[in-house]
């Protein structure tokens, strides 16, 4: 027997594994890593059948995320069509092209077919012009319409978002007609709760939820118990704004509907539940200044990401440096301000990243407007004004006491002041002011707020200095 072989009889049993792939701390567990890199090198199908094809899709993707990159690839054409691709969709886009950039058009084509629209289209959107339509010729035609209708609506819209299929049936039918049809009709979607009413050109007319048909008698025509759609979505209208009808009314799913109010397809709580959180994540990011970068991109990739805001800073950090050297004379002969110059600024900038964040996340989820802006205005004046005074007197005595200088300490408590309220309204009228230009705020604002901040406190502080001393 070879060493190979002795490996494969000692490894466990799809029984022997733990159910459950994760670690306490929600990392896959090592010991199943360990196993899977085994069975992928001693090419263990059965192995793999038994515990990687059983999985959940967002396990499935946390394990190809886990494993090495020369493993992914193979694994996935060990377990031939027991993969499940909608896996795919659950990993990095960096993992996910690159894995997708080895298959053969053709088996991306096979396994397109069998997943729902939604996912198929978010795999497709990232192909290649001349790959996806390779991939779209080799589907039939019904299907091949529905994924380029939804392709041609715009990224990050509802439209990309929706699924294209789903249950809807003339206002005419009976309850009787409408459970036939479902019992019998093979091309229908997995999961779904509600049924769509529509005309003889497909316009929207209502639906009707499922329980409503089940409690229902038979010989009861569908219009007679249909109600008016909640809150159709244009296909056009942005996934954000999507989102936050969702959330707002609390829809399990909702119609989308084109420019002539014709259904084209569904929104379900599954795929806007991922849209909450990558909007989330994307304004995360921003704030950070590192765009849409994947812990998956390469050094080269990352660096590229971070650099355009990190030379914008840099242009920024030379004007605060000017406003320094505006003041050398000053910060010769008093050593004291040199030390304290930066507590000022960090403060103020701390101060201003709190007050931007809760805004661009007001703006972003729609509570911030102007109607309401003078209002939260007010209120951020007041909360820098409040921690202006209260850190104002803390570090004032503290500096006072440091340098034996009562002078110094009411110099930078008047600077923390003024730069506290500085950076409480900044904070709040920058992000407004780009959005209002259509600038992205969680993009553009953390580096003007630093920018107000620095050269506030610095010319704050050192004028003061320069006024009473000199």
């Amino acid at each position: 027997m070879t060493e190979n072989e002795d490996d494969i009889l000692d490894r466990p049993a799809a029984d022997e594994t733990h159910d459950d792939i994760y670690d306490e701390e929600g990392s896959v567990r090592h010991d199943f890593l360990t196993m899977v890199g085994a069975a992928i090198a001693d090419r263990d199908v059965i192995f793999l059948r038994q515990n990687v094809a059983r999985l959940h899709e967002s396990e499935l993707g946390d394990l190809i995320e886990a494993i090495q990159p020369d493993q992914r690839l193979a694994m996935i054409r060990l377990l031939g069509d027991d993969f499940d691709m909608t896996a795919l969709t659950e990993v990095d886009e960096a993992i996910r092209m690159q894995i997708v950039d080895q298959m053969p058009n053709e088996l991306i084509a096979a396994a397109i077919g069998e997943l729902d629209s939604d996912d198929a289209v978010y795999i497709l959107e990232d192909l290649d012009d001349e790959d996806r339509e390779e991939i779209l010729a080799q589907l039939p035609f019904t299907e091949r319409v529905r994924l380029r209708r939804a392709l041609d609506y715009p990224e990050s819209s509802a439209g990309r978002r929706m699924q294209t299929e789903f249950v809807a049936v003339p206002p005419f039918w009976t309850v009787g007609q409408t459970i036939d049809y479902m019992r019998d009709e093979e091309d229908l979607p997995e999961s779904f709760t509600q049924i769509f009413v529509i005309d003889p050109t497909f316009k929207l007319l209502g639906a009707v939820n499922l329980d409503r048909i089940l409690r229902t008698k038979r010989q009861v025509k569908i219009e007679t118990i249909m109600h008016a759609t909640n809150h159709p979505i244009p296909a056009e209208m942005d996934q954000e704004e999507a989102a936050q009808l969702f959330e707002q009314y609390d829809l399990l799913s909702a119609a989308v509907v084109d420019e002539n109010e014709r259904l084209v397809g569904v929104l379900t709580i599954d795929d806007v539940v991922d849209v909450i959180q990558e909007e989330a994540e994307e304004d995360l990011l921003r704030l950070g200044g590192v765009g849409d970068e994947e812990l998956s991109d390469s050094v080269a990739e990352t660096s590229r990401s971070r650099v355009p805001w990190l030379a914008v800073n840099l242009v920024t950090a030379f004007l605060a440096a000017s406003v320094i050297s505006l003041f050398e004379a000053t910060i010769e002969q008093i050593v004291a301000l040199a030390v304290l110059m930066p507590i000022v600024a960090g403060m103020g900038g701390n101060a201003g990243s709190q007050t931007m964040t809760v805004t661009v996340r007001a703006l972003a989820t729609r509570n911030l407007d102007i109607h309401n802006a003078f209002r939260v205005v007010r209120r951020e004046a007041g909360v820098g004004l409040l921690n202006g005074v209260v850190f104002g007197i803390l570090i004032g005595a503290i500096a006072g006491f440091w340098f034996q200088d009562v002078n110094i300490g009411g110099i930078i408590a008047a600077a923390m002041l003024i730069n506290m309220m500085a950076a409480a309204i900044a904070g709040i009228l920058i992000p407004l002011a780009l959005d209002r230009f259509g600038a992205d705020p969680a993009v553009a604002s953390a580096v003007f707020v630093t920018t107000v901040t620095d050269i506030t406190g610095f010319f704050a502080f050192l004028g003061l200095a320069t006024w009473w001393f000199m």
